[in-house]
């Protein structure tokens, strides 16, 4: 079997082993294991429910993904996100997010509409109030509609991949009330660019929103995850 079919086999969210490397990923990613700490296929597996096999294989797409690294007879290290990873990130996303805001302008429905409005004017009620970590959470599901209306799932999966992989920096930078409203404006203009039906507007708010996301980061030196 090549990494290829190993990959395809692995990323399916609906198998056993799709589900066992969706949660490491995720366990990683949310710092429940520190870098370089050994990861055991058997205390996994038990913690999981699950037999070696669908762990020692979402190991596998996890060293793909440069997540983790198997260092033969001696187990898998978690290796995590490094700066230029987050940075690369970024720069891929902010490209991503510019097509997406794009073709949501051509294919976002009324109902996906009203939700991002309703994201913007919640996220404006908690900013108010110094609720930082609801602000976070409007930051997501704004970023998570806007990748439905787009109309492409392997857009939409891909940006949604990108958006996890980063989201202990985003929770990191978004928790500053500055940077919580300034994003908050930005995406009422991303809003109001693909409510009016302008696209290129849209596309251009939406990559300079990644721009200044990542340059906030580099600004307050949040590089680390």
């Amino acid at each position: 079997m090549s990494k290829y079919d190993v990959k395809q086999e692995v990323t399916d969210k609906y198998s056993l082993r799709g589900r066992v490397f969706h949660k490491l990923r995720e366990d990683i990613l949310n710092g429940k294991y520190a870098e370089h700490e050994e990861l055991k296929e058997v205390a996994i597996g038990t913690e999981l429910g699950v037999s070696r096999t669908p762990v020692r294989e979402a190991f596998r797409q996890l060293e793909l993904e440069g997540l983790i690294q198997i260092v033969p007879n001696k187990g898998a290290y978690v290796t995590g996100i490094t700066a230029k990873d987050v940075k690369d990130i970024y720069m891929i996303r902010s490209s991503l997010e510019g097509m997406c805001a794009r073709l949501a302008t051509e294919h976002i429905t009324p109902e996906q509409l009203d939700a991002l409005e309703e994201t913007v004017y919640l996220a404006s009620f908690h900013a108010a109030k110094e609720h930082m970590e609801q602000m976070a959470d409007l930051d997501s599901q704004f970023h998570h509609i806007l990748y439905a209306a787009c109309d492409s799932k392997m857009l939409e999966n891909l940006l949604q991949d990108f958006h996890q992989y980063v989201i202990r920096i985003r929770k990191k930078t978004l928790s500053t009330k500055e940077r919580g409203i300034a994003s908050n404006e930005e995406h009422k203009k991303i809003m109001e660019a693909i409510k009016e039906g302008k696209a290129d507007e849209a596309e251009r708010l939406a990559t300079q929103h990644m721009t200044n996301a990542y340059d906030n980061m580099v600004k307050n030196g949040l590089y680390g995850l």
